[in-house]
């Protein structure tokens, strides 16, 4: 597998999975319901095509902290891939809100046209109505052509952890169901093995949590639940538990994710493995478009 990194041009512009807005769907006879009335050299395995990207932006980005406007770099450099006509999945967290603000933005401006979404939590279905982006009914009766999400961590193949934002199971749904799958991150988010720096987020049924959690802990996870900042345990869209399980470095991610994937009650982990198509990082160097190639 190779990943190849791609020139961006001057100009192109407008976590990280850890949720900071609002999202999800309805529907209707069409399946669309309309908008709301009111690695450097650490890129092992990969072969680049080189490029530095002008920091250059539509908007300036001065009064930003520098790793937000890093962020909001590389959505806004994501939302140009957009298309008119396409069916896009919409990702949730700190990084992806930015992506989808700047669809809603190219929708208001005329330069997109029949744009319909797909969100990956409620709290950006409602953002996304807020903004005026027709959303698809959650049955997704069409397939997607393109979904932007951000990673709370990006190895060298491109694999990810994701789950920061408590959007696990909607997104990883999303992202395979779609065509392209581009991720969209700050360079803070690159490392040389997953688990590095981050911990894998598993979602669980509450029916035997307990049980789950032993689990976990058996097979290596330092593991804590979940709480929201009062306190209580987090509960996803779905109405399950979060484990955050630091595992280290994971040596086979992949043998990982089949131990996780036999357990019953176990409902998803955040290793998505071979589903990013591309990756737009931006850092104080520029903005880079990696390309996975199998």
């Amino acid at each position: 597998m190779i990943c190849s990194e791609e020139p961006l041009e001057q100009g192109k512009n407008d976590g990280d999975d850890e949720c900071n807005t609002k999202d999800e769907p309805m529907d209707r006879a069409s399946g669309v319901e309309s908008p709301h009335p009111h690695l450097q050299g650490m890129l092992l395995g990969c072969n680049f095509i080189n490029s530095k990207a002008s920091m250059a932006m539509q908007h300036s980005l001065t009064d930003i902290e520098p790793r937000t406007g890093y962020k909001q770099q590389a959505a806004e450099r994501g939302a140009e891939f957009v298309q008119s006509g396409m069916v896009v999945g919409l990702g949730t967290g700190s990084t992806a809100i930015f992506a989808t603000r700047r669809i809603a933005q190219l929708l208001r401006g005329g330069r997109l046209k029949d744009i319909v979404g797909f969100a990956t939590s409620k709290a950006v279905w409602e953002e996304a109505r807020r903004l005026g982006i027709p959303v698809m009914a959650e049955e997704m009766p069409h397939a997607i052509d393109l979904t932007i999400d951000g990673a709370d961590e990006v190895d060298p193949e491109l694999n990810l952890i994701k789950g920061g934002g408590g959007a696990l199971l909607r997104e990883k749904i999303v992202a395979q169901a779609s065509r392209r799958v581009i991720i969209i991150a700050d360079d803070s988010k690159l490392s040389p093995r997953l688990g590095a720096r981050h911990a894998v987020p598993i979602e669980v049924l509450p029916f035997g949590w307990r049980s789950q959690f032993r689990y976990v802990e058996s097979i290596g996870a330092r593991a804590e639940v979940r709480r929201n900042t009062n306190g209580s345990q987090f509960l996803t869209d779905s109405g399950n538990l979060i484990f955050d399980c630091n595992f280290g470095p994971i040596a086979s991610p992949a043998e990982l994710a089949a131990r996780l994937n036999m357990r019953a009650g176990i409902v998803e982990h955040g290793l998505f493995l071979g589903l990013a198509t591309d990756a737009i990082i931006a850092g104080m160097d520029g903005i880079r478009h990696l390309i996975h190639k199998k």
